[in-house]
C-alpha cells in the first residue's frame, strides 16, 4: 500500500509517537503529530537504549545523532547494595558491536526525534490536550480540550499509559499498585566514572545508576518497596533526606551518590495489563496503538524506550507492505504482541529478583557468583532473545 499524500494523525510527541511519525513521513506519509504540552522540554532522566532499540534508530537515519548525544556502555553490573561488591557483570558493550548499547538522557533522545520528524515534513502541533477520542462513528474523532476536533483516516495513538485513544478501543482498566515506588534524580558524576551501569540490590530495594552526557551527570532511579500507595505520575516531588533513609545501609559507594542529591522526584509504580487489541478498523477508518498506550511496563528491564522504537518501526513498516490497512494492523499486532508480552513479564520477574532476601538473597547470589566465573558469557546469552532481535531487518 503506497503511503504517498496518505494523512496520518499521532497523539503524543513522545520517543514511540515521533519515531513513528518520521518512519512514516520518510515512506510519503502527511503526517501530523499532536501534543498536549505547550512545548517539548527537558523532563525526565536518563534512559538506557539496547541494542533493538539502536537497530530502529540506525535504520531511521538517526544513528550518527544518537552517537553524538549518548554514551555506549560497557557493561551492566549486578552488585551487592549492602557492601558494593560485584555479584556478576554482563558485557553488553559486546552485543551488536555495529549496534551498541547507549546511556542517554531522555530529553536529548526526544530531541534528536523531535529534529528527525521535522526533517521529514512532520507537523507538530502543541497545546493540543486530547479530552475524547470517538470510534463510533465511520471515522476516529478525537477532541480537545479547546474544543478543536479532528476525524483523521488513520490515528495512532502514542499517548502514554493514560491513553485516550486506548480507553476509546478496549475501554478503561484500573492498574494495580505493585507496591513499589521510585525515585529519580540526576547529580553531578565523578570523574573518570566507567560507562557501566550498576544495579544495586538490597532486601525489598533496589538502585540503578550510570553515566549520562559525556560522563559529566550521574542518572539514579532508585526503587522501595512500600505498602502505602502513591499517585502514578512523574512530576511529584520529594525530600532527598526521605530518599537516603530508605537506602541508609547500602554501601559508602551508593550512599555518597545520594548525599549529592538536591531535587527528587518519586512516583509510584502500577502494573498496567497488555492491551488485548491494539488496532480497530471503522467503515471509513482506523486506529492503532503503540508505546506505552499498548503495553506499559515497569522499569526494571529497561525496555520502555527500545519497544516503542520497535513497535513504530514495524507499524510503519507494515502499512508500507500490506495492500490494505486492515491486513496491515492485524500484521502488526500478531508480530508485536507476543514479544511485548514476554518483555513486559520478564521486567516483572526482575523487580523480584533484585529485592530478595534473607536465604534465598544469599543463594541467589552465589549462583550469580559461580555462574559468572564458571561461565562467564552465559547470563549475557539469556538476553539474546531480547537484544538479538533487529525488526528492521525481519
Amino acid at each position: 500500500m503506497s503511503l504517498i499524500g496518505q494523512p496520518v494523525t499521532v497523539l503524543g510527541a513522545g520517543i514511540a509517537g515521533l519515531a513513528v511519525a518520521r518512519a512514516l513521513a520518510m515512506r510519503g506519509a502527511s503526517v501530523t503529530v499532536l501534543e498536549q504540552a505547550d512545548a517539548i522540554r527537558e523532563i525526565g532522566a536518563g534512559l538506557q537504549v539496547s541494542p533493538n532499540g539502536a537497530a530502529v534508530l540506525r535504520a531511521l537515519g538517526l544513528g550518527d545523532a544518537l552517537t553524538a548525544v549518548s554514551m555506549r556502555a560497557q557493561a551492566v553490573e549486578l552488585r551487592d547494595g549492602l557492601d558494593g561488591s560485584v555479584v556478576t557483570r554482563l558485557e553488553v558493550g559486546r552485543l551488536r558491536p555495529d549496534q551498541g548499547y547507549h546511556f542517554v538522557h531522555r530529553a536529548d533522545l526526544v530531541q534528536l526525534l523531535l529534529d528527525g520528524a521535522r526533517e521529514v515534513g512532520v507537523d507538530l502541533r502543541l497545546l493540543q490536550k486530547i479530552e475524547t477520542v470517538d470510534l463510533s462513528g465511520a471515522r476516529p474523532r478525537w477532541r480537545t480540550a479547546q474544543a478543536a476536533e479532528g476525524r483523521p483516516s488513520l490515528l495512532i495513538g502514542a499517548d502514554g499509559i493514560h491513553s485516550r485513544v486506548r480507553e476509546a478501543l478496549v475501554g478503561r482498566v484500573a492498574p494495580f499498585f505493585t507496591h513499589q515506588v521510585a525515585w529519580r534524580a540526576l547529580i553531578p558524576c565523578e570523574p573518570g566514572a566507567p560507562d557501566v551501569a550498576e544495579v544495586h540490590m538490597g532486601p525489598g530495594r533496589h538502585l540503578v545508576s550510570y553515566p549520562l552526557r559525556g560522563g559529566t551527570m550521574r542518572n539514579i532511579v532508585a526503587v522501595e518497596e512500600r505498602r502505602r500507595w502513591v499517585d502514578e505520575g512523574w512530576n511529584i516531588r520529594d525530600d532527598a533526606m526521605e530518599l537516603q533513609l530508605a537506602f541508609r545501609d547500602f554501601s559508602p559507594r551508593v550512599r555518597g551518590w545520594l548525599d549529592a542529591v538536591q531535587d527528587v522526584w518519586l512516583w509510584g509504580l502500577f502494573r498496567h495489563p497488555v492491551a488485548r487489541e491494539w488496532h480497530k478498523i471503522l467503515p471509513e477508518g482506523a486506529v492503532a496503538l503503540l508505546g506505552d498506550a499498548a503495553h506499559p511496563t515497569l522499569p526494571f528491564l529497561a525496555q520502555g524506550a527500545s519497544m516503542g522504537l520497535e513497535d513504530a518501526w514495524v507499524l510503519a513498516d507494515s502499512l508500507s507492505r500490506h495492500d490494505t490497512v486492515a491486513a496491515a494492523l492485524a500484521w502488526y499486532q500478531a508480530a508485536r504482541l507476543p514479544r511485548c508480552t514476554r518483555i513486559v513479564a520478564a521486567s516483572t520477574r526482575n523487580a523480584r529478583a533484585y529485592h530478595l532476601s534473607g536465604p534465598l538473597r544469599a543463594m541467589a547470589h552465589v549462583g550469580l557468583r559461580l555462574g559468572g566465573f564458571l561461565a562467564p558469557g552465559m547470563a549475557l546469552k539469556r538476553f539474546d532473545w531480547l537484544y538479538g532481535h533487529d525488526v528492521t531487518a525481519a
